[in-house]
């Protein structure tokens, strides 16, 4: 089944926010675009919270939680950027689960409308 929310961008491609699939949610690439401005942060721990964020939203629509994520898969186009992606990741986390996720953090030479940072998540409920 298909998920959208207008809480979260609209996909700028010929793809879903996300599908669910009985107790697994696969969420597509989120970039930090603030879904009603239409604006991107410059800075990237900004950047990073705002993806989560839109991620976080897809996962309310489609009545997880944000405790349902296992993995995570992050795509920069600094690496050198790696502390700061860690510090917002980790504030956006802390308070909401009790481990982390599983992750991947890779560096890509160029994102959608030139953002620094997209994130995809796996969701699963048992």
């Amino acid at each position: 089944m298909k998920i959208f929310t207008k809480n979260a961008p609209k996909p700028i491609g010929p793809y879903s926010q996300a599908i669910k699939i009985k107790n697994l949610l696969m969420i597509s690439g989120q970039i930090p675009i603030d879904p009603i401005s239409k604006k991107i942060p410059k800075k990237i721990y900004c950047q990073t919270l705002l993806s989560l964020k839109n991620i976080e939203e897809i996962i309310k629509k489609s009545k997880f939680t944000i405790k349902n994520i296992i993995k995570t898969t992050i795509f920069t186009t600094n690496i050198d950027k790696f502390k700061k992606i860690n510090l917002a990741y980790e504030n956006f986390f802390k308070k909401k689960i009790s481990f982390f996720p599983a992750r991947s953090c890779v560096q890509v030479s160029k994102l959608p409308k030139n953002v620094k940072i997209e994130i995809e998540a796996i969701i699963y409920k048992e």
